[in-house]
């Protein structure tokens, strides 16, 4: 998961939090060997390790490890998607750009207007992974509706989330390689046209554009 480019002593912080709080963990845990000796902390669980024993992908290492951890940490459970995230996706009830479902095993952002395909996140998302796919799937809905060589973006983008600062267009190409070629993350459903509050629809109808036609899927709605 190349996660000492992240934090150089990650794997240290990992089995610190492992070995004093073994019962916080919702993997299982194997402290004693076959033949009932204790092991090392680092063979407890192989949420850790990229094995073909244990194929945990990044998503179940969020789920199984940073929330818990993030937890014990803070002194609360944090929520799947913070206030700040709901706040960037719909700042008001007239400047509402996207939305958020919950589903049992992952969880899903949707920006009115994207066509590309959304990434299933994990159950609790960091910053970090809602900054990539909102930079994503925003500036793909600004590229397909309102760009043109003579136009500029049309949408008001937050061009700082998290770690990230976005400072072109050609950002949302490089969001989606580290989503999907580096994390290894899944794809939901493609659900095209997505504008349920017809908010692309109203703003191209003002710059003089053709509508765009929200196609409803009642499974969802």
């Amino acid at each position: 998961m190349e996660r000492e480019g992240v934090f150089k002593y990650s794997s240290f912080i990992y089995h610190l939090l492992l070995y004093y709080h073994p019962n916080s963990f919702p993997f299982h845990i194997r402290k004693l060997d076959s033949k009932g000796n204790k092991r090392s902390v680092i063979f407890w669980s192989l949420v850790f390790h990229k094995t073909y024993e244990g194929p945990y992908t990044y998503c179940e290492f969020i789920d199984l490890f940073i929330h818990p951890a993030s937890t014990l940490l803070i002194g609360h459970p944090l929520p799947r998607l913070t206030g700040d995230m709901k706040k960037i996706l719909q700042l008001s009830k007239q400047y509402k750009i996207g939305d958020w479902y919950f589903y049992q095993n992952h969880t899903v952002i949707r920006i009115y207007g994207c066509e590309l395909s959304r990434f299933r996140l994990p159950r609790y998302v960091p910053m970090r992974l809602f900054a990539l796919e909102y930079f994503r799937q925003l500036i793909n809905a600004d590229l397909t509706h309102f760009c043109s060589p003579k136009k500029k973006a049309q949408q008001r983008i937050k061009n700082q989330l998290g770690p990230f600062i976005m400072h072109k267009t050609e950002a949302w190409e490089e969001a989606d390689k580290i989503l999907g070629e580096q994390l290894k993350l899944k794809k939901s459903f493609w659900w095209v046209p997505y504008d349920p509050n017809s908010f692309i629809s109203d703003r191209k109808v003002r710059n003089k554009l053709s509508v765009y036609i929200h196609h409803r899927i009642l499974e969802i709605e």
